[in-house]
């Protein structure tokens, strides 16, 4: 099972990075003016859009589910690449510049589903989709709580392993929801 769930959550991935070089040769790096904060509640707009169609049974806008959750790993992946570079880095970046940082994220946060899988067993399997989009409006609170508070916690993780455990969950989401 572990090996099926590597492959599977390599393809999402691959999926998501599809997308974000696209986006970024057609749209050039501008989510790079988004300070932290803002990036979150982009990301906090695609997670209650997707409860909000799970609790009313039917959408208006097109744009399928699954696309929202590739846009929370996206987004998610942005705010990684956001903490890594340095304050004087460009705003406009090509991807071959990005792709490294992606791949390092993407990779980083693989590593830290495939440590946390063996410890929980792939609990995640038996998951309701609709329970992982409440954990990661979960974290997302927390995100913002940490983010309100300058970045200061007394014990708890900061936004890093928060935005990384969204990105696992929300590649679960499209795996159990076979998007």
């Amino acid at each position: 099972m572990v090996e099926k769930t590597a492959h599977e959550y390599k393809e999402i991935v691959a999926r998501c990075k599809t997308l974000f070089e696209k986006k970024t040769r057609d749209y050039g790096t501008a989510w790079r003016i988004l300070r932290l904060s803002s990036i979150t509640d982009q990301i906090f707009i695609k997670a209650q859009r997707i409860r909000s169609i799970q609790e009313k049974g039917t959408q208006k806008v097109d744009d399928p589910v699954a696309d929202e959750f590739v846009a929370i790993i996206n987004y998610c992946i942005m705010a990684l690449i956001q903490m890594r570079l340095p304050a004087d880095a460009p705003l406009e970046m090509s991807f071959e510049a990005l792709e490294p940082l992606y791949d390092g994220a993407a990779t980083e946060t693989f590593e830290l589903l495939q440590n946390k899988n063996h410890d929980y067993g792939e609990a995640w399997r038996d998951m309701r989709v609709t329970s992982i989009t409440d954990i990661i409006l979960m974290k997302l609170l927390r995100v913002k709580q940490i983010e309100d508070n300058q970045g200061k916690t007394l014990v708890s993780e900061g936004v890093k392993a928060n935005y990384q455990d969204m990105i696992n969950y929300a590649v679960f989401a499209m795996i159990l929801s076979k998007a």
